[in-house]
């Protein structure tokens, strides 16, 4: 099974998790601020504008948002059709940058949702896809995976997610949490990884569970469930929209700038809607009705409806501390990869989910009060268009079918230094060569990474491809790819050739006629909206900045040190 299977299946040595030495400097530094103010006032002094919140009292609540494979081209591509108080509510009363990117190439779930919060690209937070090889013994291994932990009330099978044990570094999260303990960090998704990761070491993540339709965490954060989950999951949520069908928010013609449904690369299953949640012969709700769920805006809805009973539950945002909660929606990801970002259900489900946001906004405004929370959305990845649009379009696009790539490398490497696998697999964006098979034959691996690395670049598909001496040495900076792909690169988790496709290029999928995973613009490129007038001036940045700059950017507003693996630049954004 190889990393480009495993890409859609559900889904070390455990780190210690670092904190800043000094704990209480955080608490230090808003006494001295405070005493600061105090002064000012007494003495008829005025503050000295900095450009920084670092004068302001934190929020009460950071709700940190994720549209799991949104590409910044489609939300600005639907601008005019969005709601007053949705997405609009950040593009017009908040600040948003219009040219934020990823700075990895491997552009997948885990790699992004490990990002966000950590400000450390995968070359620091270990975190190189949603999966990847054992370099010693090729076993495959999932992001989140941890066998000591479960699923609380459901069954755990392999490669589901249950723990942060593979993340490496901190998350902004953490450091408040160590310098705050009575803050509380909770996260949601769709999907294990979304909730996982962005949670960090201290927090807590709940995700949904196909089985039964419900939210769920696992014995890693506790034995079992607060009541409050337990008395929301009693109401069985997702099945009241049993028998329901996702149909079109607008009229027929308002979707004329998007694909029409049932495209014939769609697969024997085709796609349009209105779309049925379950089918007509069915008398309860079933394993297929809750998995197409999470496929449509009521999967949104549902997390979202989530997402404000643990904001009730755990009274987040009020109380004297300030709190954050992430909350990740998967289903706009699952539905690009069925019929990609350019069909007019992907169009149609994103103006379902401005007007999911809209109302959630609606009720943080009175739960929390619309001075007393910063809200901040982007996205994991973009999206790559299908290869059939972009052959329409007249650019060179295809698929490479990963097992008979690795046909050919072994068969080339055989050739050359005798019988043998000697590429184990893929593992994340990088091949891995079997280092028994080389120890047993007395093979130096250079020349063997070498080769690989030839017969790679003799593919028509293949764009770029590194030794792991090259990415060691790390003397091919001038490359934007080489530069990219070295930070997809962890020197003990990755593989031995790091590679990228040319653009419009795609692996085969069984799951997926649209993907994502590469250093190109339409996977890197993602929205960044921030709202919090009391906090952020109003306006428009267009300077590029990465995705990575917003660890340093919440941990500068909450107060506290920036995660000690943070290494973008913090984001620009000016104080009201």
């Amino acid at each position: 099974m190889d990393a480009v299977t495993l890409e859609h299946h559900h889904q070390g040595t455990q780190m210690k998790s670092h904190f800043p030495r000094h704990s209480n400097l955080p608490s230090l530094l808003r006494v001295l601020t405070l005493a600061i103010t105090v002064i000012a006032a007494l003495t008829g002094c005025s503050a000295v504008a900095t450009g920084t919140t670092a004068s302001i009292q934190p929020p009460k609540l950071v709700v940190f948002l994720v549209v799991d494979g949104l590409p910044q081209r489609q939300l600005m591509g639907v601008r005019d059709q969005l709601a007053p108080d949705g997405f609009a509510r950040f593009l017009n009363r908040g600040t948003w940058f219009a040219n934020a990117h990823y700075d990895h190439a491997f552009t997948v779930t885990a790699a992004g949702h490990a990002v966000m919060l950590t400000g450390a690209n995968p070359s620091r937070t270990g975190i190189i896809g949603n999966d990847w090889r054992n370099p010693e013994t090729g076993a495959p291994v999932y992001n989140t995976e941890d066998p000591s932990a479960t699923y609380i009330g459901h069954a755990t099978n392999a490669f589901d997610g249950t723990s942060p044990k593979n993340l490496k570094v901190q998350t902004v999260g953490d450091v408040l949490r160590a310098s705050t303990p009575s803050s509380k960090v909770i996260a949601i998704s769709g999907k294990d990884r979304g909730a996982i990761l962005p949670a960090g070491k201290s927090g807590t993540a709940y995700m949904y569970m196909a089985a039964s339709g419900n939210f769920a965490s696992t014995t890693h954060y506790m034995a079992r469930h607060p009541a409050w989950v337990d008395n929301y999951q009693a109401s069985k949520p997702a099945d009241r929209y049993f028998r329901s069908e996702w149909t079109p928010l607008l009229p027929e013609a308002a979707y004329a700038r998007s694909l029409p449904d049932n495209q014939p690369w769609f697969g024997p299953g085709g796609g349009a809607l209105p779309m049925a949640m379950s089918a007509s012969t069915d008398d309860a709700p079933s394993l297929t009705f809750y998995n197409r769920l999470m496929r449509s805006p009521f999967g949104d809805a549902l997390t979202l409806d989530f997402a404000r009973a643990a904001i009730a539950g755990e009274q987040l945002g009020q109380r004297a501390v300030t709190d954050i909660v992430s909350v990740s929606l998967s289903s706009h990801d699952y539905i690009n990869h069925a019929y990609s970002a350019e069909s007019r259900l992907s169009h149609d489900h994103l103006l379902q989910l401005d007007r999911l946001l809209a109302q959630f906004f609606a009720d943080l405004d009175k739960t929390i009060g619309k001075g007393n929370y910063v809200a901040m959305l982007t996205a994991d990845h973009g999206f790559m268009p299908a290869t059939e649009a972009s052959t329409a379009q007249g650019l060179p696009s295809g698929r490479l079918s990963s097992s008979q790539l690795l046909g050919r490398i072994n068969a080339g490497l055989a050739k050359k230094f005798g019988e043998g696998k000697w590429a184990i697999g893929f593992s994340g964006p990088s091949l891995l060569l079997d280092k028994k098979l080389m120890a047993a034959k007395g093979t130096n691996p250079a020349p063997v990474a070498q080769e690989a690395q030839t017969l790679l670049l003799a593919e028509p598909a293949m764009a770029a491809a590194y030794t792991r001496s090259e990415l060691l040495a790390n003397q091919l900076g001038s490359s934007h790819l080489f530069n990219a792909l070295r930070q997809s690169w962890h020197p003990d988790v990755s593989g031995d050739v790091q590679y990228a496709l040319k653009p419009n290029w795609m692996f085969t999928s069984a799951t997926a006629i649209a993907t994502h995973g590469s250093p190109y613009d339409y996977d890197t490129h993602v929205p960044l909206l921030v709202y919090g007038p009391r906090w952020y001036k109003t306006g428009q940045v267009d300077a590029r900045v990465g995705i990575g700059g917003i660890a340093p950017k919440l941990a500068e507003l909450l107060g506290v040190a920036r995660p000690e693996a943070a290494e973008a630049a913090m984001l620009p954004m000016a104080a009201p």
